[in-house]
């Protein structure tokens, strides 16, 4: 499913629109851990997260895992400086009110599957 479908079915805010070309990357799996050790060791290569952590070294974890989005969950929002990171790195950031549970589970519903499902 692509990033773009995903964003509109669950209704998330864009944060980096200038990625408008890597929100037609398809993705398949997710994520979801505010541990960023476990996001390394676990998150699925091509993948999303979602979380509630907005720090710099979310990008850094998420880059480095070659993930292709983050959703920051429970109404977060991170400062211009990560977003700026974002862009750069080429990751796709969403934000969105609803609670982590809640958009892990619509996300399971469009058919997005963890690593070990």
């Amino acid at each position: 499913m692509k990033l773009a479908d995903i964003a509109q079915q669950l209704s998330l805010r864009n944060l980096t629109p200038e990625k408008e070309a890597d929100q037609q990357a398809e993705v398949w799996s997710g994520h979801s851990c505010d541990l960023l050790s476990d996001v390394l060791a676990n998150a699925p290569q091509g993948g999303l997260l979602v979380t509630i952590q907005v720090h710099l070294n979310v990008i850094a974890v998420c880059v480095h895992a070659e993930l292709k989005a983050v959703i920051f969950a429970g109404g977060m929002v991170p400062e211009e400086s990560v977003r700026q990171k974002a862009i750069e790195e080429g990751l796709v950031l969403y934000a969105t009110e609803e609670s982590t549970f809640n958009t892990v589970g619509k996300l399971y519903a469009l058919g997005l599957r963890g690593k070990h499902a």
